[in-house]
Formats: structure tokens, C-alpha cells, sequence
């Protein structure tokens, strides 16, 4: 005998610590608390019978049962999801931009969390500098914006901070007496602007010997070896080292990664609320 269904609630609570390997960012994606997350769990294992997650204070993983079941929860909630595209009419769309200095290289698994979370929505992601996207979020050409922070903005969500530095090509020398060569994205681009402003204000001379239109083309001069540039860790073309402490250049600080976002219904805020716990996941980690 089967008994009771399962609590699909519960379910996707599960398939989100899953996906996250953290209670916190599974509740951030749920827009709820850490401790409902739990009494889903709880729920679910106490009807299946079995531990599915392993809890210590440092990490959580799943357990036998746990990866075994995981398979089976996706589809369950997929066959959910199918049943009630039946009574749906157009599909939603959901417009992002992007800051070109936040969509680091786990964007293409940061798009089918998305994707996961809602199949049938139209999500449009695009990429700019986080002028560009703000100027464009004011005209409403977007639903939500991620971005860098803004001269002049104290609206919106701070999704995570993450630390930056003066990175160069391995085997890179600064030579004794020049300008320190920099490589850029162009202006209205708030890193450009703000390392600019704190070597100044060191007192070191500096020459923009570079201007790419993206972070992979800023990345790219840097590896060629034209100079440094300030960038996230977490951009970082592979060699890359942190070249601040050996010349004594002033320290970056850590800059937010800001949501902006007007969104309302359910499924779109829920899709975007997949999206920042993501983000906050790959900043953590």
C-alpha cells in the first residue's frame, strides 16, 4: 500500500539543498526560512523512511538514499509542472541584464537552475556594463538587473560581496620607472572608475594601455601581458596572479553584487529567486 502522496513542498526543498548543498541557499531560493527548510526535510524523511541528507556544522551532503532518490524528485516534480502547462496560456518572460563584471563563468549553470526551477518560462538574459543596465532598468527595459554598485544609487538588493585584486599573466614585470600599465572596460564601467580613483589617490601613476569591451577581453590583454587589471577572483582567466602586494598597490575593496528588480508574480520572482541564491552560492564558494 502506498498511503499518503508526498508534500511536493517538501520535495523541492529537498531537490534545492540538493542543487545548493545548503540549507541557507536553499531557503534564499525559496523565499523562506532556513528552519521551514528543515521541517520540509524533516517531513519527507520521516514519510520515506530514511535519512537524505547528511547534516554537520561544515558541509551537507546526501546520503545513499538521498542520491538515490534525487533522480526520482526532479521527475516528480517535472510531471507536476507538465500537468499544469495543460491550463497555461503564453509562456512569461522574464527579462535580465547582467553586469558583464558579475556573469562570471558559472553563468551557463546559473541559466538551467533557472531553467530548472521553471521549464516553461521565457527567460532573456543580457549582458552590459552595469551603467548601461541601470540606464535600461530606469526605461523599463528590463525586469531585474544584477549589477556591480553604482555612484549614486542606494536602491536594491545586495546579493553578496566579493573580494578584488591587481591581477597580471604570470611572469609579468612592471619596469622601474613607468607608468603602471592598466587594462580596462570602458566608461560608464564603475571598476574602471573606482580603481582609477584609489590610485590616484596613492599617488601612482598609472596609463590605461587597453580597452575591451567584456571582461573576457580585458582578461585576454591581461594574459598577453600588456598589463594588470582589477577584476574578481572569481572572473580570472586560469594563471592569472595577484600581482597588489609585489608592487604595494593600494588594496581593492570588496564590491556588491546588487539586484534591482520590480518583479511580482509568482513564477518570474521565483525563477529570479533560483537565480540570486545561485549567485550568492558562487560568490560563497
Amino acid at each position: 500500500m502506498i498511503g499518503r502522496p508526498l508534500d511536493l513542498d517538501a520535495v523541492q526543498a529537498f531537490i534545492r539543498i540538493a542543487e545548493l548543498g545548503s540549507f541557507t541557499r536553499a531557503a534564499e531560493a525559496m523565499r523562506t526560512t532556513q528552519s521551514a527548510v528543515s521541517l520540509k526535510l524533516k517531513r519527507l524523511e520521516e514519510r520515506l523512511g530514511c535519512r537524505l541528507v547528511e547534516r554537520t556544522p561544515r558541509y551537507v551532503e546526501l546520503s545513499v538514499q538521498g542520491a538515490a532518490f534525487l533522480a526520482h524528485a526532479r521527475e516528480l516534480l517535472e510531471v507536476h509542472d507538465r500537468a499544469f502547462t495543460i491550463f497555461a496560456g503564453a509562456r512569461q518572460r522574464l527579462t535580465i541584464g547582467i553586469s558583464d563584471h558579475v556573469a562570471g563563468p558559472e553563468l551557463p549553470a546559473l541559466i538551467a537552475r533557472m531553467n530548472a526551477q521553471d521549464p516553461k518560462l521565457l527567460i532573456e538574459i543580457r549582458i552590459g556594463s552595469s551603467g548601461d543596465l541601470l540606464q535600461g532598468y530606469d526605461r523599463r527595459e528590463f525586469d531585474a538587473v544584477i549589477v556591480r554598485l553604482h555612484a549614486g544609487r542606494s536602491d536594491g538588493e545586495i546579493l553578496a560581496e566579493e573580494k578584488f585584486g591587481w591581477y597580471a599573466a604570470p611572469g609579468w614585470q612592471h619596469r622601474a620607472g613607468e607608468s603602471l600599465p592598466v587594462a580596462t572596460m570602458p566608461e560608464p564601467c564603475g571598476v574602471r572608475v573606482l580603481a582609477g580613483q584609489i590610485l590616484d589617490e596613492a599617488g601612482v601613476p598609472w596609463t590605461e594601455v587597453f580597452v575591451g569591451g567584456g571582461v573576457a577581453a580585458v582578461s585576454a590583454a591581461v594574459m598577453a601581458g600588456l598589463g594588470i587589471a582589477a577584476l574578481a577572483r572569481r572572473m580570472l582567466p586560469f594563471g592569472a596572479v595577484d600581482v597588489g602586494p609585489k608592487l604595494g598597490l593600494p588594496d581593492l575593496p570588496r564590491l556588491p553584487i546588487i539586484l534591482h528588480s520590480r518583479v511580482k508574480e509568482n513564477r518570474p520572482r521565483d525563477a529570479l529567486a533560483a537565480l540570486s541564491a545561485a549567485f550568492r552560492s558562487a560568490v560563497r564558494d
